[in-house]
């Protein structure tokens, strides 16, 4: 049984504001996810993240007070890196296109490192309210699914269009955070079936 660490309320300790400090940052939280994804949390500590990000642990201590503010830095890029994957509108795709699109994008922001996400899912347990249906990254996420559902549908029902969003982030969220755990993110086969039952989805929609 994974062992679930509670993510505990710990943001930057201050943000950075020049290139340098930007860059500077982002080293740290590289960094910080191929040790979270190579050693777990066990393994994951502030000063291996300094020594393989090439900075001094005072540097890291001026951004991240612990490492659970580091965590959440991770976490928070993975997110912004699925809201990229999705955001792309499905205009001049036909439907196959867009769909094949939309998994290979996810699939590509998940195999970055693997074993990160096998760790974020199953031994971190996500931040308060991380999730939760009100905050600005759910919205934006699922109005992106729901936009479109608008597109190949013709967008006449909004309320509908919503609900089908969140079954297809569900649906493709689901399959590749599984794969992922078991080690078959590469899998052409999950590939293959995954663009498969996402398309005929939204072909049905389309033609209701």
């Amino acid at each position: 049984m994974s062992t679930r660490i509670p993510l505990a309320d710990a943001p930057m300790r201050k943000q950075p504001r020049q290139a340098r400090s930007r860059t500077t940052v982002e080293a740290i939280v590289q960094a910080g996810a191929r040790i979270l994804g190579r050693r777990g949390w066990a393994g994951f500590t502030t000063n291996a993240v300094a020594e393989a990000a090439g900075v001094s642990i005072g540097s890291l201590y001026q951004y991240f007070p612990d490492k659970h503010a580091l965590i959440d830095a991770i976490r928070r890029q993975h997110l912004a890196d699925c809201l990229a994957a999705v955001r792309r509108p499905a205009d001049g795709r036909s439907l196959q296109q867009f769909v094949e699109d939309l998994v290979d994008e996810m699939i590509a922001v998940h195999s970055g490192h693997p074993g990160l996400h096998q760790v974020l899912l199953d031994e971190v347990s996500a931040a308060e309210g991380r999730r939760d249906p009100h905050s600005a990254f759910e919205r934006e996420y699922l109005g992106c699914h729901a936009r479109a559902v608008a597109h190949f549908r013709g967008g006449e029902e909004p309320a509908a269009d919503a609900v089908a969003g969140t079954l297809v982030s569900d649906v493709l969220d689901g399959v590749i955070h599984n794969a992922v755990r078991r080690g078959e993110l590469g899998s052409a086969a999950i590939r293959t079936e995954l663009v498969r039952m996402l398309r005929l989805y939204l072909a049905d929609l389309a033609g209701r």
